[in-house]
């Protein structure tokens, strides 16, 4: 019944952006008005990060695109009734927890400035997904602990190991089967498409058509 509805969904939009009409999907909303249960940890908000421990962002406030944020909410109602996975057991299901949505395309010249690696860090020339509130780095999460499931690396690590390519045997076969669940599930019934080089990023795949953006959370 859930993959029927993301379907449907996925349906709709593409059926939308064939005819032209217009829809409130391209507005911005906090995603806790949309999931108010889905776990938020924005780590540019904090000095937990990699760009010299700044705190480059005014709040722990998640904005996305609706659109987005809809596909996400697909997402977490499937992940609500995972009870079992991978050998171990989830009473309350397993949830998606947030590490970066929109990012203002102020913080990306910063970020840029810092490391300007366009593998791991989108020119802000250019923009990032990001800017355009059409992306997301999300990892797995126990519902009833809070707990991040074991993941190849942590979030922003630029290394080989982050990317989706990181081959099979130099895993931990429980590392690996997380991190192709978390992809099957973000494409199946999220309807996203994900970056290469880092497991945690998922965005819109036709994100490119949104203005970049440069405002702060609030």
């Amino acid at each position: 019944m859930r993959t029927l509805s993301a379907f449907i969904l996925v349906l709709f939009f593409c059926l939308n952006h064939i005819t032209g009409a217009q829809t409130s999907y391209d507005e911005f909303v906090r995603i806790k008005d949309i999931i108010p249960d889905i776990a938020v940890d924005l780590k540019y908000a904090t000095t937990d990060n990699v760009f010299d421990q700044q705190k480059l962002y005014t709040a722990n406030e998640c904005y996305m695109l609706k659109e987005l944020a809809y596909r996400l909410k697909l997402v977490q109602d499937s992940l609500r009734n995972v009870r079992s996975f991978n050998g171990s057991d989830y009473p309350e299901g397993l949830g998606l927890k947030i590490w970066d949505g929109y990012r203002p395309r102020s913080v990306q010249y910063v970020m840029f400035d810092i490391f300007p690696d366009p593998t791991f860090v989108a020119n802000p020339d250019n923009g990032s997904g990001h800017n355009r509130g059409g992306a997301v780095d999300v990892t797995l999460i126990d519902i009833s602990t809070g707990q991040e499931l074991f993941m190849p690396t942590g979030f922003d690590d630029f290394s080989d190991a982050a990317g989706h390519d990181y081959p099979k045997h130099l895993l931990h076969p429980i590392v690996y089967n997380n991190r192709e669940y978390l992809k099957s599930i973000m494409l199946n019934v999220g309807g996203l498409s994900y970056y290469i080089a880092e497991w945690w990023h998922y965005q819109l795949s036709d994100n490119n058509k949104y203005p970049l953006m440069d405002f702060q959370m609030k």
